[in-house]
């Protein structure tokens, strides 16, 4: 439930922030001259939005809609690569399988959480779809070696 409501708040926090972007980009361009049409349905003239009519605002338009897409895809890979327990970054990345033996392991690589939380298996081949992530948590990473300890020796 942390990690959700973790990646609610920073989605919340990112459209915020784009969104003031986005305000602060239409108070800054200076406004060209209205640029007026007379349609059969208004009976009168329209001032149109100069997205479309004036190039240069069109172009920081596009140029800041890209932007956005890629901090949004930022903000999806940062909350990706998070431990689901802990949310701290994982770390220590293996890789494991190997590409000239396909058919027996495929290759993927594996992060794990600094405190021992779980592990991440990102396939690192992508036949269609969505690539393939498992997260798997681990109990209680000093259990085994604490039973160790405690048996007879």
């Amino acid at each position: 439930m942390k990690y959700w409501g973790y990646f609610a708040a920073k989605l919340l926090v990112v459209v915020a922030m784009l969104g003031l972007g986005w305000i602060g980009l239409n108070a800054i361009w200076p406004k060209p001259e209205p640029f007026m049409m007379r349609t059969p349905l208004t009976f009168g003239l329209v001032e149109l939005h100069p997205f479309g009519h004036d190039l240069g605002f069109t172009a920081v338009a596009i140029a800041f809609g890209l932007a956005c897409v890629g901090v949004l895809y930022l903000a999806f890979i940062d909350q990706r690569y998070r431990c689901r327990t802990c949310l701290r970054r994982l770390r220590m990345p293996v890789l494991r399988g190997d590409w000239n033996h396909f058919l027996l392991g495929a290759p993927h690589t594996e992060y794990i959480c600094p405190f021992g939380h779980g592990t991440l298996s990102v396939a690192e081949a992508h036949f269609a779809g969505d690539a393939e992530v498992d997260w798997h948590p681990i109990d209680d990473m000093w259990k085994e070696l604490e039973e160790l300890d405690k048996a007879p020796k």
